[in-house]
């Protein structure tokens, strides 16, 4: 299904459209301005759903995420079809963009920065996963920016994709990239959003990927290899860091972290553990030895 740009003044949801913002492979997101508030608000039109059982999908799901009530995720205010039976959500509206816009791809943030963003996400996707929900799709154009530089998390819950156990690059739209190998082989569990906020960490510290490449050889590297460290690429971390990231990046989802809460806090420990140790002040010099005891070599 698809649909020409909506011109300014219609209602859509009983709000009004003042202008386009974006258009994705499968939506359309208006500036919008809604009877009932004093703020503005997203209008976001799907113009991808195809049939009777996918429309009806959304709208269960959208039912559940507009239960949702936290400071790091957006707020669905109304949702429901168009004149025309399009899926839309009237959303709460973020004016800073995204994590990706702020920073391109390449760019290379700071540990304590990284920390900072993650630690949100984290606190956001615990609370997805505590309402029995999986985000699917955790990446950083999927992280949109408050007017405190508060992380806003986007876009979750309202396609479902049904991963096969060989994908294709349509239906990822380029997130192969942070895919769990239990995602790609057809299961996606709380696990798989602490693997991809994993590999959004490595990204944001290194500027890259863990694995990079055409889409089958990335899904393949995800399944089969090693993710490289940090150091490996350069990158100067705690060695704590390495460890939850390489924790957190396990082959079998098993082998991660219990939550994804936890590790969010290994990372925040060993960058505070870190930050303490180069702001602690210089210790006083110890007493001379005795004359004795003075030798040109000194101790190891």
């Amino acid at each position: 299904m698809s649909i020409g740009e909506i011109p300014p003044g219609q209602s859509i949801g009983g709000c009004r459209v003042l202008r386009l913002l974006g258009r994705g492979n499968s939506s359309e997101v208006y500036l919008g301005e809604h009877p009932g508030l004093a703020y503005p608000v997203a209008v976001k039109l799907l113009h991808a759903w195809t049939g009777e059982r996918e429309v009806q999908r959304f709208l269960t799901q959208a039912a559940m995420l507009n239960k949702l009530d936290h400071p790091n995720i957006i707020h669905i205010y109304d949702f429901g079809l168009t004149d025309d039976d399009i899926p839309y959500l009237v959303v709460s509206y973020a004016p800073y963009g995204t994590l990706r816009q702020r920073y391109p791809r390449g760019s290379r943030l700071p540990l304590a920065e990284v920390v900072t963003y993650i630690q949100q996400c984290a606190d956001a996707l615990y609370y997805v996963h505590e309402h029995q929900l999986v985000h699917r799709d955790v990446k950083p154009q999927n992280m949109l920016l408050g007017m405190h530089n508060q992380i806003i998390l986007n876009d979750f819950g309202t396609t479902t994709i049904s991963y096969s156990l060989v994908p294709n690059a349509v239906d990822f739209e380029g997130t192969v990239l942070y895919a769990a190998p239990e995602q790609l082989e057809g299961r996606s569990i709380r696990a798989s959003d602490q693997y991809a906020l994993a590999v959004m960490t490595h990204e944001l510290l290194a500027g890259s990927w863990p694995f990079m490449g055409t889409f089958e050889e990335v899904a393949r590297k995800h399944l089969l290899e090693r993710p490289p460290t940090l150091r490996e690429k350069g990158v100067a971390v705690p060695l704590l860091v390495e460890e939850a990231l390489q924790r957190a990046l396990a082959k079998d989802p098993a082998e991660r972290f219990p939550t994804i809460q936890d590790f969010a806090y290994a990372l925040s420990a060993s960058t505070t553990s870190v930050l303490e140790e180069m702001c602690r002040p210089d210790q006083p010099a110890s007493q001379p030895a005795s004359k004795q005891f003075r030798s040109p070599h000194p101790f190891i």
